[in-house]
C-alpha cells in the first residue's frame, strides 16, 4: 500500500492547481544517453505523475510526486527532524514540476513486454538529457491514450492562448514528437536502497540506443489505441463497472443533411471560413471543411437564414432564431452555435474565420438578421451606440473590472455522509423508514409552482395549487416540513391559487394576487394561515409585478412596496384609504413600454425591465429613469440587482444579461447609473450568459428540450457580497460563479439534474452555498457540493433504473421522513 507524503496539499489545494488526469504507479529516471558521464539516475523508485493547471490560464504542469510505502513517511519525517528548512527541501525533493510546452517534446512510447515509458527533454542539462517516467506494468493503454490527448491539448492551449476546444486533430498532431527525435534510450533497472538515489550504468549505450529505432516504433503502432476518447469514458472503463442498459440512444456521430436553401431577398453577409463540427463520442470539435462560405440571408417577412456550403458540400441551413444561441469569440475568431432538426436532435457547430475583420462582418450581418427577427424592426433605425451595446453583448469578452486571474481559494467541499439527504423532513424523521412507505406518486392534480423564502426567519414557503407548505431550514442541507396551509381564499371565502407571492412585514406577512383579478392584491397573517385583507389597489392601472421597497425590506416594519403595470410604476401604500396606490409616486408613460420585471437595491434604487427587452434605472419613484439600457431583442422575465446597485442581472428565455452599472470615466466616474445618466458617448457594459452551445446540445439531447430558464438571482446578504447566479432550465439547476464570469472564464458554471423539471429556486438567505428547489412534486434544499462540472455523465443525470428513487417521493403521512403536500394536508390552527 502506498500513501502521497503531501495528499493534504493535493486535497484540499486549490481549483486553481487541481488535477487533470493522473497515473498512479511508476518509477522516474534522469538519463544522460550522450553525457559522458554514461549513466542514468534513478529519481524516484515509486511515483505518480500528474498533468496539473496552474493559477494563469492557458498554463499546465507535468507533475511528478513521489509516493511512500506506508510508514516510510513518517520514518523518514522522524530521521529529519522538524526543521523547517529540511521540511522545504523535503517537499521539493518529494515532487518535480515542469511547464508543459512544446520545447520539452514530451512523448510516449510503448514497448513490448507492457511496457510503456513518459519522456521529455531536461531543458536544464545537457544536450540529450531527458526525463523518463517507466509505468508500471499494470497501466492500461486507455490510461496512456487519455494522457497524451491531454498534454497535447495543454500544449496546444499554452501556444496559442486559447481553448482546445477549437483545435483540430491536425493542430494537436504538431504536437507529435515521435519522428522529430530518437528512440527513446532504456532506463536502469531498479536496484537502489530506499532512501538514496544512485548512479546506475545505462544498459544501453549511446551507439546502442540508434538499433532501438525500428523495434521501439513497430511496438508503438501495435500498441497505440486511438487518441480521442472521452476522460468519463476512461474512467468507466477503469473502474470497469458492472454493464447497465441505457434507455437513451448513442449520440449523433455525424451532421445532418441540409435542407432546401429557400430564396434569399437580400444578403446580408457573406464570408469564408473553417468549418467544425461538436463530436458527441470525442466532446470536441472536429474539422469537416477546410473552406465553407457561410452566409446569412433575408427571406422575407421577417424571416432570416444562415446557410453553410462548400463547392462540394451543402453543410447546413438554419433559420436564424434566438434558440441558435449565437456566441462569437474574437480572440479565437470563432463563431459557435446550434442546430435544431424536426426529428428532436439538437448538434452544436463552430465557424473560425481568417482575421477578425472577417469575424466583424459576419458578426454585423447576423446579428442585423437576429434583431430584426426578434424585433420585427430594421436594424438600420437602430443607434449607433445601442447597435455597438447589442454587439459587445453578444461577444465572448472579459468584463473590465474583472478580478486578475489568481489562485482562487476554493471553498472546501463539506464532506459527504453516507447517510447526508437533501430531502424534506417532517418533525417526526425517521431515517429508518421502509421502502413499503414511500408513495411516489402525487395524491392531488396539484403541483408546486411558486418560492417564497425568508430573510426574516429560516423558512421557506411553497405555492401548490390553492395550499402553500411551510418548510424550516436546519443545518446539513436539510428541510423540515412545518405545516401546511391548505386553504388559500379570499376574506369573503372564495378560494383562489396565488399567481405571485412576496413575503412582507418582517416575514410575518405574505402578499397574494390571484391570476385573473391584477387590480388587486391580499395580504396572509402567517401566524394565522390566513387571508386577512383584500386591497384594491387601483380600477385602472393593474398590478403585473410588485417588489420590495428596498432590497431587504422584508426583514422590517415596512408597509410600503413598489408595483408596476404595462407603462406605469407606482408605490403601494397599505395604509391609504380606498384605492392604494400613491398617485404621487406614480410614473405612467404615454406610450406602453410593456413592463415585465423590477427589483430594488440596498438603498431602494429601482430597476425595472420590459418584454421588449432594455432596462430602466431609477433613483427614486416619479421621475424620469436615470439610465435607459438598450434591448437585445428577447423579452426579459426575471430581473435582479446587486444590494450595492453595481450589478443588474436580466433573464431572458434562452440567455442571463449581466450588466456592470458603474460608470468608468467621465464626470460621473464612480457614480452608478442608478444616480447618474451615463455620458454621450459611454455606455453601460453588458456581459450575456448562456450555456456553451455544446452543452446546449447535449442537454437538448437528453431531455428532448431547449433551454429556458427560471428567473435568475444573486445569492443574498447583509453582511457579503454577491458571490454566485442561480437559475435552473428544464430539469438542471445552475450555479455561476460570479467571478469567473467576471474573468471570462468558459462555462463558469456547476449543474445538478434531477429527474423532474425545476419549477421555482433560489439560495437560502445568508448563503450561497445552500439552494431551495421546488420541483413539481418535491421540495430539496441542497448544497453546493452536490453541484458539479457539465460532463456527459453530469448531463445525462445519475439514475439508477428500476426502483424509484426515494428523494422523488411524496408520503401519505404527517410521521413520514419524506413528507410532502397531499390534498387532504389541513391546518385548523395556528402554527
Amino acid at each position: 500500500m502506498f500513501v502521497l507524503k503531501n495528499v493534504g496539499k493535493l486535497l484540499f489545494g486549490s481549483n486553481s492547481q487541481e488535477s487533470m488526469i493522473e497515473l498512479p504507479q511508476g518509477q522516474l529516471y534522469l538519463v544522460r544517453p550522450l553525457s559522458p558521464k554514461g549513466y542514468s539516475e534513478l529519481i524516484f523508485k515509486d511515483a505518480a505523475i500528474r498533468i496539473r493547471r496552474t493559477g494563469q490560464d492557458f498554463q499546465y504542469q507535468l507533475v511528478v510526486q513521489r509516493v511512500y510505502e506506508e510508514g516510510e513517511a513518517e520514518l523518514l519525517a522522524e530521521e529529519e527532524g522538524e526543521d523547517a528548512e529540511i521540511d522545504a527541501l523535503a517537499a521539493e525533493r518529494d515532487e518535480k514540476t515542469f511547464l508543459l510546452d512544446e520545447a520539452i517534446h514530451f512523448r510516449i512510447e510503448r514497448r513490448n513486454r507492457a511496457e510503456s515509458v513518459l519522456a521529455w527533454k531536461d531543458l536544464s542539462g545537457d544536450v540529450g538529457d531527458l526525463y523518463e517516467f517507466v509505468c508500471d506494468p499494470s497501466t492500461q493503454s486507455a490510461q496512456l491514450d487519455a494522457f497524451e490527448r491531454i498534454a497535447k491539448q495543454c500544449q496546444y492551449e499554452r501556444k496559442y492562448r486559447k481553448a482546445h476546444t477549437t483545435a483540430s486533430d491536425a493542430d494537436l498532431r504538431q504536437f507529435d514528437f515521435d519522428d522529430d527525435e530518437q528512440p527513446i534510450p532504456q532506463a536502469s533497472p531498479i536496484h537502489s536502497p530506499l532512501h538514496s538515489p544512485i548512479l546506475a550504468r545505462s544498459i544501453e549505450s549511446a551507439d546502442a540506443m540508434f538499433q532501438l529505432k525500428n523495434d521501439t516504433n513497430i511496438a508503438s503502432v501495435a500498441d497505440h489505441a486511438p487518441a480521442a476518447r472521452e476522460s468519463e469514458e476512461l474512467e468507466q472503463q477503469l473502474q470497469q463497472e458492472e454493464p447497465t442498459t441505457s434507455l437513451r440512444p448513442s449520440h449523433p456521430k455525424a451532421p445532418p443533411s441540409a435542407p432546401p436553401q429557400p430564396e434569399p431577398v437580400e444578403i446580408l453577409s457573406h464570408e469564408l471560413a473553417e468549418l467544425h463540427f461538436f463530436d458527441f463520442p470525442s466532446g470536441s470539435f472536429v474539422q469537416r471543411d477546410a473552406s465553407v462560405a457561410a452566409q446569412v440571408s433575408d427571406i422575407g417577412g421577417w424571416n432570416y437564414w444562415l446557410h453553410v456550403a462548400s463547392k462540394e458540400n451543402e453543410w447546413l441551413g438554419i433559420p436564424v432564431v434566438a434558440d441558435m444561441n449565437p456566441v462569437f469569440n474574437f480572440e479565437f475568431l470563432s463563431f459557435i452555435f446550434n442546430q435544431f432538426t424536426e426529428d428532436g436532435s439538437a448538434y452544436s457547430w463552430l465557424l473560425r474565420f481568417r482575421d477578425q475583420d472577417t469575424l466583424a462582418r459576419f458578426q454585423e450581418g447576423l446579428m442585423q438578421a437576429l434583431w430584426e427577427q426578434l424585433n420585427e424592426q430594421k436594424w438600420s433605425k437602430v443607434k449607433d451606440r445601442e447597435r455597438q451595446y447589442v454587439l459587445d453583448a453578444f461577444e465572448d469578452l472579459k468584463m473590465d473590472d474583472a478580478p486578475i486571474a489568481e489562485e482562487e481559494e476554493e471553498e472546501e467541499e463539506e464532506e459527504r455522509d453516507e447517510t447526508d439527504d437533501d430531502r424534506p423532513r417532517s418533525e417526526h424523521y425517521d431515517s429508518e423508514e421502509e421502502e413499503e412507505d414511500v408513495e411516489t406518486q402525487p395524491q392531488d392534480d396539484d403541483i408546486n409552482s411558486g418560492l417564497a423564502v425568508g430573510y426574516k426567519h429560516d423558512r421557506s414557503f411553497v405555492v401548490r395549487g390553492s395550499k402553500i407548505g411551510v418548510f424550516k431550514h436546519h443545518p446539513n442541507n436539510h428541510l423540515e416540513f412545518s405545516t401546511n396551509i391548505s386553504k388559500v381564499e379570499t376574506p369573503k371565502g372564495e378560494l383562489f391559487s396565488p399567481k405571485k407571492v412576496m413575503l412582507h412585514n418582517e416575514d410575518r406577512n405574505m402578499i397574494l394576487q390571484k391570476d385573473n383579478d391584477p387590480h388587486k392584491l391580499y395580504r396572509m397573517d402567517l401566524e394565522y394561515g390566513k387571508v386577512v385583507d383584500e386591497w384594491n389597489v387601483h380600477e385602472d392601472i393593474p398590478v403585473l409585478e410588485f417588489a420590495p421597497e428596498n432590497k431587504f425590506a422584508q426583514m422590517t416594519h415596512e408597509p410600503t412596496f413598489l408595483g408596476v403595470s404595462k407603462n406605469a410604476l407606482f408605490r403601494v401604500d397599505p395604509r391609504l384609504s380606498g384605492a392604494k396606490l400613491v398617485d404621487s409616486q406614480l410614473k405612467q408613460y404615454a406610450s406602453k413600454n410593456d413592463f415585465s420585471a423590477l427589483s430594488t437595491t440596498e438603498k431602494g434604487y429601482i430597476a425595472v425591465a420590459s418584454n421588449k427587452g432594455d432596462i430602466r434605472l431609477f433613483d427614486r419613484l416619479g421621475i424620469n429613469a436615470k439610465t435607459h439600457i438598450p434591448a437585445l431583442g428577447e423579452p426579459i422575465i426575471g430581473l435582479d440587482v446587486s444590494a450595492d446597485g453595481r450589478w443588474v442581472l436580466a433573464t431572458c428565455r434562452t440567455y442571463l444579461l449581466l450588466i456592470d452599472a458603474m460608470q468608468k470615466s467621465g464626470k460621473n466616474e464612480g457614480k452608478l447609473g442608478f444616480e447618474k445618466s451615463f455620458a454621450a458617448d459611454s455606455k453601460p457594459q453588458p456581459r450575456r450568459l448562456t450555456l456553451t452551445p455544446e452543452h446546449v446540445a447535449q442537454f437538448h439531447y437528453e431531455t428532448g428540450q431547449g433551454v429556458s430558464f427560471t428567473p435568475a438571482r444573486f445569492n443574498t446578504s447583509q453582511t457579503t457580497e454577491e458571490s454566485s447566479i442561480i437559475t435552473a432550465t428544464g430539469p438542471y439547476i445552475i450555479d455561476w460563479n460570479l467571478k469567473k464570469v467576471l474573468r471570462g472564464a468558459k462555462a463558469p458554471y456547476i449543474i445538478k439534474r434531477y429527474t423532474e423539471n425545476v419549477k421555482a429556486d433560489d439560495f437560502k438567505f445568508g448563503s450561497d452555498q445552500n439552494v431551495i428547489v421546488a420541483l413539481p412534486n418535491e421540495v430539496n434544499m441542497i448544497g453546493k457540493n452536490k453541484l458539479s462540472r457539465p460532463t456527459r455523465e453530469s448531463i445525462a443525470g445519475d439514475f439508477g433504473l428500476g426502483t424509484p428513487r426515494r428523494s422523488s417521493g411524496r408520503v401519505g403521512t404527517r410521521q413520514s421522513g419524506r413528507y410532502k403536500l397531499g390534498k387532504d394536508d389541513v391546518v385548523d390552527s395556528p402554527y
